[in-house]
C-alpha cells in the first residue's frame, strides 16, 4: 500500500512541475529523481521509480522534438532552392534571347514556334475556339488549354497572341534559331521581325497544313511563310499512296464493307473511286 502511494505521489509531482514550471526547472527535478529515493522503499521500487523517470524524461524529450516540422522545413528549403534554380535559369535563357529570335519548342507531336518580343514575352500563333465564343479578353489571355486547343483545329480558329516565356515553353526546352541552318536563307533584321510580328498579333483563319504556328514565325523572320513540318507530313502521305500495298488495304476494306453493308451504291462507289485514285496515283 505504502508502495502504491509513493509510486502515484513521484508520478504525480513529475507531472506537476512539468505543468507549472520552465523546461529548465523539469530537466533539474529529472536528475535529481534519478538520485533520490523516497523513504521507506525498497531497492526494486526505487529501480521502478528510476526507470520512470527515464521513460517520463524521453517522452518530455519527445514531446519538444516536432519531426514533423523537420521534415516540412526541410522540404520548404528544397523548393526554394529549386525555385531560385529555375528563375536564374530563367534569367539566363532571356539573357541569350534578342528581340525577333525564332523560339521552337518540342512536342509530343509536333515542334511549337515563336517569335521572341523582349521583355520575356513571346508572339505565337496558336489554334483557340475561345474568340470564336466570347469577347472577353480577361477569359481569352489565359493560357490556352489542350480542350481549346484543339476545338480551334477542328473550328480552323486561330490567334496570334502574346504570352510570357514561360507560359509559351509550357515546361520544355526552348531552342533557339534553328531554322536559320535548315533553310539556308538569310534572316531579316531583328527589329523587322518583331513588328513583323506585333502587326500580326489577332484572331486569324487557322489550317493545320497551309496556315500553322511555322508559316506565321517564317513569313516574320524570312519574308516567305513555308512549314518543314507540313512538307514531311505531305511526304510521309505520297509515300503511302505510291505504295502498291496501300491498293491492296483499301480493295480489302471496300470487300469487308460491301459484304458487312451490303452491296449498295453507298459501299461501291466509294471503294471504287479510292482505288481508282490510288492506282492514277501510284
Amino acid at each position: 500500500m505504502a508502495c502504491g502511494l509513493v509510486s502515484r505521489f513521484t508520478v504525480c509531482e513529475y507531472v506537476c512541475v512539468l505543468t507549472s514550471r520552465g523546461e529548465q526547472e523539469c530537466g533539474l527535478w529529472l536528475a535529481n529523481a534519478k538520485t533520490r529515493r523516497p523513504t521507506g522503499t525498497s531497492a526494486p521500487l526505487s529501480t521502478m521509480l528510476d526507470s520512470l523517470a527515464l521513460l517520463l524524461e524521453k517522452a518530455f524529450l519527445l514531446a519538444h522534438f516536432d519531426i514533423f516540422s523537420v521534415l516540412l522545413s526541410g522540404e520548404k528549403d528544397r523548393k526554394v532552392e529549386n525555385a531560385a534554380e529555375v528563375e536564374r535559369e530563367r534569367r539566363l535563357q532571356q539573357q541569350r534571347l534578342r528581340r525577333g529570335d525564332l523560339l521552337e519548342v518540342p512536342r509530343t507531336l509536333f515542334i511549337h514556334f515563336g517569335i521572341y518580343l523582349g521583355d520575356g514575352k513571346v508572339a505565337h500563333l496558336i489554334p483557340d475556339i475561345l474568340p470564336a465564343l466570347t469577347s472577353d479578353e480577361r477569359r481569352i489571355g489565359r493560357v490556352v488549354s489542350n480542350k481549346r486547343l484543339l476545338l480551334g483545329v477542328l473550328y480552323k480558329c486561330a490567334t496570334i497572341r502574346v504570352d510570357t516565356l514561360e507560359d509559351f515553353a509550357y515546361g520544355s526546352p526552348v531552342l533557339l534559331n534553328t531554322m536559320d541552318d535548315a533553310l539556308r536563307t538569310r534572316p531579316l533584321a531583328n527589329e523587322e521581325v518583331a513588328l513583323r510580328a506585333e502587326k500580326l498579333i489577332g484572331r486569324i483563319p487557322y489550317s493545320l497544313l497551309w496556315n500553322n504556328c511555322e508559316h506565321f514565325v517564317t513569313y516574320c523572320r524570312y519574308g516567305t511563310a513555308v512549314s518543314l513540318q507540313t512538307d514531311k507530313f505531305c511526304e510521309c502521305m505520297k509515300s503511302i499512296i505510291r505504295d502498291q500495298r496501300s491498293v491492296l488495304v483499301a480493295t480489302v476494306l471496300g470487300v469487308c464493307c460491301m459484304l458487312f453493308l451490303g452491296l449498295s451504291p453507298s459501299t461501291v462507289l466509294p471503294t471504287l473511286l479510292i482505288l481508282f485514285i490510288l492506282w492514277m496515283v501510284g
